[in-house]
């Protein structure tokens, strides 16, 4: 016995051996009381699809959350701290462990810079030179900036041209070079050593250590605005999320490597993308983002999302997409009943385009939906209810019939608003890229690295849904990242880039 409990008289020992029970009923009773709270929820889904469901259900639901809203003023505030102590970070941070020798043979670009102010009175007593390695698509050139020496005749002081901002203070590359050897990286997929032999090609010759130092300056010149996108993203109402496997170098097993996952978030409202690297798939690699969610969260079937979908401030959307594909699978084991499933979900998708096609707003793709969508989805569910009694449920039909049963408020509840989708394509699309970069790196160095390239993916999703040029956007974005006032360092946003571009050409 431990001699803590051995100090306590008899009792004292019965009044903490109380405490304890009392402690243990008090968490059971909250267990079950939870329990019941689903089961509950549970029967009265299983109902509304034996009966069919009301359309007043789905129509001033006070619990629903309006779309869109927006973080709380004074989160908004603490962020803008911590944001400008990040960019100054950032930017004062050294970042330069040696100097490569710039090639010979390159065209040289002169960039004369002179002191600000009135110079009539003041002699060139010289010059600073500094040379970086630059990149237009298709062509190296290396700039060189001419920074003039002025002194006042009478020998007091001197005044010099203010270099433009570095994005490796002192190193060799400029914003262009960086960003097209990030864009080639991760938009392209074209490795760093695939890229160092087409420098090789135009004879430059550039060390893997050298391309990789770069590369992970340039993203850590990115961590300020993407945790300012994470502080944005968690304002949301309305995520769909996603996830996907990334190989990373770093493992406890000698000569393995680590199974790592990105966690992808995607805000349809208004296209934004987050992508999350997180040594795990399990519920803790979601909890940095999902646990303080609230709104309309819109999953496939994974434990860790229906765990999530559960609280009492999220509504879980499932996705007609998944549901459909295992009916799909199921045409060679029941074609008949398969082929009825499949009927009845294209009506719904034919509505979704008779939505696009007419235009409609929120409120008339709500009420479209009600109208035309809510009818199929009763008969649905009235007829796997149905059928579901005589299936097998290791059969295929069987498992598309209990996919659909297990989740029929959750493909439902995308009635509550116009601006929810029916599906999660759209975050399923964002990936695309992140599967094709697998194929060609394989995998991260670290988990930090991995974390780094998701700064990048993000964007990059981003500047694809919005039009935009990554190229343009991230050489514009590592020019001017440490500069920018950090109350508007969301111009910077890839969403942002097109218009902000617009008014400096007005």
């Amino acid at each position: 016995m431990d001699m803590s409990l051995e100090s306590l008289s008899k009792e004292e020992l019965i009044a903490l051996i109380n405490k304890e029970k009392q402690s243990y009923n008090e968490v059971r009773i909250a267990e079950l009381e939870d329990e019941n709270a689903y089961l509950k929820s549970q029967l009265a889904m299983y109902k509304r699809m034996q009966f069919g469901q009301k359309r007043e259900r789905f129509e001033g639901d006070p619990a629903q959350i309006a779309l869109p809203f927006e973080a709380p003023a004074d989160q908004i505030a603490a962020q803008e701290e911590i944001l400008k102590e990040k960019i100054s970070y950032v930017r004062s941070r050294p970042n330069h462990k040696g100097r490569a020798a710039l090639p010979t043979h390159l065209p040289v670009e002169e960039i004369e810079i002179y002191p600000t102010g009135d110079l009539s009175e003041m002699i060139c007593i010289g010059k600073e030179v500094t040379e970086e390695l630059d990149y237009e698509p298709a062509r190296f050139l290396i700039k060189r900036y001419i920074r003039y020496k002025y002194a006042p005749k009478n020998g007091e002081g001197v005044k010099i041209g203010q270099l433009p901002e570095r994005v490796i203070d002192k190193g060799i590359p400029s914003a262009g070079l960086l960003a097209s050897i990030l864009t080639d990286k991760y938009q392209d997929h074209l490795p760093l050593y695939r890229q160092k032999q087409r420098f090789a090609r135009e004879d430059i010759h550039i060390a893997s250590s050298t391309l990789e130092g770069w590369t992970k300056e340039a993203l850590i010149k990115l961590e300020p605005l993407y945790e300012q996108l994470v502080f944005d993203m968690k304002s949301k109402g309305y995520w769909q999320v996603d996830e996907s496997p990334i190989k990373v170098l770093e493992s406890e097993k000698k000569g393995a490597c680590h199974q790592g996952y990105y966690w992808v978030y995607h805000s349809p409202l208004d296209g934004v993308v987050l992508f999350d690297y997180q040594p795990t798939r399990g519920s803790l690699g979601a909890k940095t983002m999902l646990e303080s969610f609230k709104g309309y969260l819109q999953t496939d079937g994974y434990a860790v999302y229906e765990k999530h979908g559960k609280r009492k401030d999220v509504t879980h959307l499932a996705c007609w997409a998944h549901a459909r594909r295992e009916f799909e699978r199921a045409l060679d084991n029941d074609k008949t009943r398969a082929q009825k499933a499949l009927s009845m979900i294209q009506q719904l998708y034919a509505v979704e385009r008779k939505a696009s096609q007419q235009m409609l707003d929120a409120a008339g793709i709500k009420e479209l939906r009600l109208a035309e969508s809510l009818p199929v989805i009763n008969e649905l569910g009235k007829w796997i209810f149905d059928q579901i009694k005589s299936t097998l449920p290791k059969s295929q039909i069987g498992k598309a019939m209990q996919y659909s049963y297990g989740r029929w408020d959750a493909l439902s509840a995308y009635l509550y608003d116009g601006n929810l989708l029916i599906d999660n394509n759209q975050i399923e699309n964002s990936i695309r890229g992140l599967a094709l970069g697998r194929k060609n790196y394989l995998f991260a160095g670290s988990h930090e690295a991995a974390q780094r390239a998701a700064m990048i993916y993000s964007f990059f999703a981003i500047c694809k849904k919005h039009n935009v040029n990554p190229y343009k956007w991230l050489k514009n974005t590592l020019t001017n990242i440490s500069t920018i006032n950090h109350k508007n360092i969301t111009d910077l946003y890839p969403q942002n880039f097109n218009n902000i571009q617009q008014l400096t050409k007005m």
